[in-house]
């Protein structure tokens, strides 16, 4: 029952990041959405922090599910480091509360050593998988793979606060990206 309870206390606190688009939210609201008692949400997690890195702890989770799902399918350097691009912009990173969540992510991170803790080892894994993906087709992987990085998270957020923007476009531009930065390359 408790593996149950928690999972539907981290989507409850997806559910209600992206209701309040903020993490301005109690854990009394989290334990309703999640139809239980606020006493039993602080006894399985302790506080709406530790609630907040579980839930991006599942999105971070369902983020390397969909990366990985498609690096299964790359056979060449190449195809690994586009599998990254296309696992990165994935429509279900592009959910409105996941979005929240994610905003919510980076807000907190200067100020909360545990939230950025989960941010630098995103940014970490990001880095190594793109450098490895990037090794046998660049001079210079570790400094493609940065700015590859910085552009995915960059095309992703400015994907997910325009109206005009989509998962689909932010893709496309970093591929584009990714030939122009292969184009000189060994």
């Amino acid at each position: 029952m408790e593996p149950l309870r928690r999972a539907s206390l981290v989507q409850a606190t997806i559910t209600e990041i992206g209701r309040a688009q903020s993490l301005d939210v109690t854990v009394g609201q989290i334990a309703k959405t999640a139809g239980m008692s606020t006493a039993l949400a602080h006894h399985y997690f302790g506080g709406k922090n530790q609630i907040f890195l579980a839930a991006m702890r599942y999105i971070l989770t369902e983020y390397s599910t969909q990366v990985r799902y498609h690096l299964a399918r790359a056979t060449t350097p190449r195809a690994r480091a586009e599998a990254i691009i296309t696992g990165s912009f994935d429509e279900t990173c592009f959910a409105p509360a996941t979005v929240c969540a994610w905003m919510s992510l980076y807000a907190a991170a200067p100020n909360q050593p545990e939230t950025k803790r989960l941010l630098t080892l995103y940014q970490a894994r990001l880095r190594s998988n793109l450098t490895h993906a990037l090794r046998p087709l660049s001079a210079t992987p570790q400094e493609d793979a940065d700015v590859m990085a910085a552009l995915i998270d960059g095309l992703y957020l400015r994907a997910a606060l325009s109206d005009a923007g989509s998962a689909a476009a932010a893709k496309d531009a970093a591929l584009n990206t990714l030939s122009h930065l292969l184009k000189d390359a060994k």
